[in-house]
């Protein structure tokens, strides 16, 4: 139950993000929103340890209790109304089948949609994986794990507000092709590295690093050019971008688990194979968006 409230919140903010303001300015707004939506899952283990570590693990309940009750308070009282019901639309299953149809048959959405998840996968293959990495093959307690784990956020929140100023000079579509490609290289170089046996822990921790912070760029403005095309179809569009995010990242982390041994490559491994299927989606789908321009020129909707 937790769970569906939590995916709810989730949704909407994406697609608030689409109601509220201008596509130009979609990008900026979530790297903004990457400060929580990325961030959380993060820091929360970090936060989460030292409260149940001080307080019992009651406490954890006790805080995010708290949380969504002043969440809820600031819905009730400040959150404006982004999009009025639209009667027309229908709640049968139906419909909203056909709806989801609709939205994953665009090419812009499908291919930013995919790149963008799957890319993702690598900062869940970091979550699931670090601290048999950190914990178990370089000793750390888990106080300095904790510290760890909070720094290398520091990547991927501070990437994506970098972004926000990289939009200023370049278009969305540049920066995601630059960022993947730079992620491409970075992981195969980690897993050759770990493979070979040729990271210590500082190295290990400036490859995550650097993984990060291609993450943090790649993230809004991949979601950012997925929903550009739906002005109406925006709840909509948000519930599959969110479904193939968390599902792929779910699928990631069940990996590093099945294929986890004493060392850091199955984590590397799969940090670099998503990586490179993530490019090679975003390449492919390129040139079926350019198709679809071509032949309806007037469908076409840019992000930037």
């Amino acid at each position: 139950f937790q769970a569906l409230g939590g995916c709810a919140a989730g949704v909407a903010s994406i697609a608030m993000v689409r109601d509220l303001f201008p596509i130009k300015d979609n990008a900026k707004v979530f790297a903004l929103l990457v400060l929580v939506l990325g961030a959380s899952p993060l820091i929360a283990p970090t936060a989460g340890g030292y409260l149940a570590d001080a307080f019992g693990w009651q406490s954890v309940f006790i805080v995010l209790l708290s949380i969504a009750v002043l969440i809820l308070i600031a819905v009730i009282f400040t959150l404006p109304e982004s999009y009025k019901p639209d009667p027309e639309y229908s709640l049968k299953p139906g419909p909203i089948i056909s709806s989801f149809f609709l939205v994953i048959r665009n090419p812009q959405f499908y291919t930013y949609a995919i790149a963008g998840a799957v890319g993702f996968c690598g900062l869940f293959a970091y979550v699931a994986g670090s601290p048999l990495v950190f914990m178990d093959v370089f000793g750390l307690g888990k106080k300095e794990y904790g510290w760890v784990f909070a720094g290398l956020s520091v990547g991927f929140i501070g990437s994506g507000q970098l972004n926000s100023l990289l939009i200023k000079r370049f278009k969305s579509e540049q920066v995601v092709g630059a960022a993947l490609i730079s992620q491409v290289i970075i992981c195969a170089l980690f897993l050759t590295g770990a493979a070979n046996g040729w990271f210590g822990l500082a190295a290990t921790i400036a490859m995550i690093f650097l993984m990060l912070c291609c993450v943090g760029m790649t993230y809004p403005n991949t979601s950012a050019l997925s929903m550009a095309p739906f002005p109406k179809n925006a709840g909509v569009a948000s519930a599959l971008l969110g479904t193939m995010q968390l599902g792929l990242g779910a699928a990631a982390s069940a990996c590093v688990g099945v294929f986890s041994s004493h060392s850091a490559t199955p984590m590397a491994a799969i940090m670099a194979g998503s990586s490179a299927i993530a490019l090679i989606v975003l390449l492919i789908g390129r040139r079926n968006i350019a198709h679809a321009v071509h032949a309806d020129p007037a469908a076409a909707v840019s992000a930037h």
